[in-house]
């Protein structure tokens, strides 16, 4: 805020879009940054709509061993502090949610964010071809107020149980 009020004061550039990470795991921007971004005209490019895989249903909620290949094999605690047993179990209702409505959890998941209100465009990350194609499937599909709902009951707006939007000590999700 402080550097768009600098900017319009000294008629300087100001900022045109902000990329924070935002998923249904990490709702916490929905509290400040997504008014203020609509508020002021500014474009919001979520990263890590997928939570680095956990909403792809990467991660079993009964093991404590990771996928190969997976972020958190690959980062270590980087990664794995994100991924809370609260998440996990999310993203499974998130699975169930989009076989119902004949989609991949990551589609319901991406769908869910490429519609939230002062969303530009999330910012997808596939790294094989076939993740690709399954992120690109949610290009004709709407969200129902009925799955806002549903997502809404599973983690609060404004709220989170997996950390992405601020790592800071002080303000971790505290649902584990």
């Amino acid at each position: 805020m402080e550097a768009i009020a600098i900017s319009d004061q000294k008629n300087l550039v100001r900022f045109v879009s902000e990329q924070p990470p935002y998923n249904l795991l990490d709702r916490r921007v929905e509290n400040e940054m997504i008014p203020l971004c609509m508020k002021y005209g500014l474009a919001v490019l979520p990263w890590s709509p997928l939570a680095g895989g956990i909403l792809a249903g990467r991660y079993s909620s009964s093991s404590s061993t990771y996928p190969e290949g997976s972020r958190a094999t690959r980062f270590g605690t980087m990664f794995t502090d994100r991924i809370s047993d609260r998440a996990k179990e999310v993203a499974i209702e998130v699975g169930h949610v989009a076989q119902e409505k004949g989609m991949t959890a990551s589609q319901f998941a991406l769908l869910w964010l490429r519609d939230q209100p002062g969303v530009t465009a999330p910012i997808i990350g596939p790294r094989t071809l076939d993740h690709l194609v399954d992120n690109l499937g949610i290009m004709d599909k709407i969200l129902s107020n009925e799955d806002r709902i549903t997502v809404d009951n599973l983690v609060h707006p404004g709220n989170a149980v997996a950390d992405f939007f601020n790592s800071n000590e002080w303000m971790k999700a505290r649902i584990r």
